[in-house]
């Protein structure tokens, strides 16, 4: 089967990030801004370490991509995408809502992905091609008849740019049937798509995201029966603009789009 032993390493690096990761979780850890301000933690750079070895040992000719650590054998044509803490800011809060992400992209595209919520014991693994799993059982996502009463998430509001807010405040319209307050989450990263792949939410929008936020998501959201695009309704691969949005039922994507603008 495809990519069948890939899926194998990749929960071997999720299992050893998971290791790093677990002792550090509410404990002393030391943390860094980087260039860009976002925080970084002991924990965040411990956790790519430990799968960037394990790949350089067993798969010395793919690249690397991480958000830690940069990019290796940019030529390759398989690239492992990762990003060990998901969410740093949750973890370095205490919040187990955070996830480990990696992917393995093939000419540009999604065609592995796991999120890992290591201290929960939480794991979405999605193959293309293949269902979905959560914990190692089948996942899926649910029907969602209207726009109206559909569960939005996004990590924070405070993401979108100028250009950007506008659209999500038309979404978050839609879905709260031009009330005040519809069925809106706010927080949680990549485990709004873990929850939207097995059925608990319906859509996730986000912006300004980079290839290691979103390239294991597409292949789990997809997998357990949602669509991922960006917000043309494109599909997504390693060149999209960062603008994500998640489905749990396809049909809808077209009233997304529409509530957009």
């Amino acid at each position: 089967m495809a990519h069948a032993d890939d899926l194998i390493l990749a929960h071997r690096l999720a299992d050893a990030a998971g290791q790093a990761i677990r002792p550090l979780f509410r404990g002393d850890f030391a943390e860094d801004r980087k260039g860009d301000a976002s925080p970084v933690t002991e924990a965040d750079r411990a956790a790519e370490a430990a799968m960037r070895a394990i790949l350089e040992a067993e798969r010395p000719a793919d690249g690397i991509l991480g958000e830690e650590y940069g990019q290796t054998r940019e030529a390759a044509a398989r690239q492992w995408v990762l990003d060990p803490i998901d969410g740093t800011i949750s973890f370095m809060a205490g919040r187990p809502i955070f996830g480990t992400l990696i992917a393995l992209v093939e000419d540009g595209w999604p065609v592995i992905g796991i999120i890992d919520q290591p201290v929960a014991g939480e794991r979405w693994a999605g193959r293309i091609g293949e269902p979905t799993t959560f914990n190692g059982r089948p996942a899926g996502t649910r029907s969602c008849r209207t726009l109206e009463g559909a569960m939005l998430a996004t990590s924070s509001p405070h993401y979108f740019g100028a250009d950007e807010a506008e659209p999500y405040m038309a979404l978050a319209a839609a879905v709260g049937r031009n009330q005040r307050q519809g069925l809106i989450v706010y927080g949680g990263d990549c485990y709004n798509y873990g929850l939207l792949a097995s059925g608990h939410l319906d859509i996730v929008c986000e912006a300004g995201l980079k290839l290691y936020d979103y390239a294991a998501l597409v292949p789990i959201v997809e997998g357990a029966g949602g669509t991922m695009s960006d917000w043309q309704g494109n599909p997504l691969d390693a060149q999209s603009d960062g603008t994500v949005l998640a489905l749990g039922d396809p049909a809808r994507l077209d009233d997304v789009l529409e509530a957009m603008g």
